[in-house]
């Protein structure tokens, strides 16, 4: 038994509404790739969640007084990305170096909910 990684070439940005699926199985049959009984399909969250629309605008957000008092305990986290972590969270665990360590609504631990800020 092996293992061998191999990247989708020619994958497209992932846009809200994609079809995912469709992008990937699209990007493969373009590079006369196919998939085998067996293989396995990894995929960034990333991607996923910007297919389904899991984007959200700082501009639009307005901080609770809770986003408030926890951004000011952080270390220099906007108010608005703390508003965003808080509203997939269902209760903070741990608060440790200016990330929250939070259980979110599928019932997941990990860091700020899962908000990816990089895009911000």
């Amino acid at each position: 038994m092996s293992v061998s990684l191999l990247p989708i070439a020619g994958v497209p940005a992932v846009q809200p509404g994609d079809d995912l699926p469709g992008l990937l199985f699209a990007a493969l049959e373009r590079n006369g790739d196919r998939l085998f009984d067996g293989d396995l399909l990894v995929v960034c969250q990333k991607a996923v969640s910007k297919s389904e629309g899991r984007v959200v605008d700082l501009r639009t957000v307005t901080p609770s007084s809770f986003a408030e008092r926890l951004a000011a305990t952080t270390r220099n986290k906007d108010p608005r990305v703390i508003e965003v972590i808080l509203r997939e969270t269902n209760r903070v665990v741990k608060m440790d170096a200016g990330h929250l360590i939070v259980e979110t609504g599928p019932g997941w631990v990990c860091a700020n909910a899962g908000v990816d800020e990089s895009n911000s």
